[in-house]
């Protein structure tokens, strides 16, 4: 069955850097967009950055120039380095799947101290 594990989530202080994974089992990985959303208590999942199957990278404005998403086919794995980390964006991370189907990881809590 499909799988996605998050991890790399923790807490950090402001200006600090954290490097979060989405391993993925059960999919052709390679034919498949990915991206990291992420929720803030209360308000709904918002997209965070989409790295597509040709390696193309969109960001919402939010992260941009402070987050990188890359991805290893080889390894089946989606990443997300955060940089420059404020406490704006302390939030549960999510890995998802932009292909034939649409699943979803369990997230991974990132929490930025002031």
């Amino acid at each position: 069955q499909v799988q996605l594990v998050e991890s790399g989530g923790g807490l950090v202080q402001t200006g600090g850097s954290l490097r979060l994974s989405c391993a993925a089992s059960g999919i052709i990985f390679g034919i498949n967009d990915m991206a990291w959303y992420r929720q803030f208590p209360g308000k709904q999942r918002e997209m965070v950055a989409v790295i597509t199957r040709f390696d193309r990278a969109t960001y919402a404005d939010s992260v941009k120039g402070r987050f990188t998403i890359s991805r290893d086919n080889a390894k089946d794995t989606v990443y997300l380095r955060m940089n420059s980390l404020e406490p704006e964006d302390s939030a549960v991370y999510y890995c998802n799947t932009w292909g034939p189907k649409n699943y979803w990881g369990q997230g991974t809590q990132v929490t930025v101290s002031s």
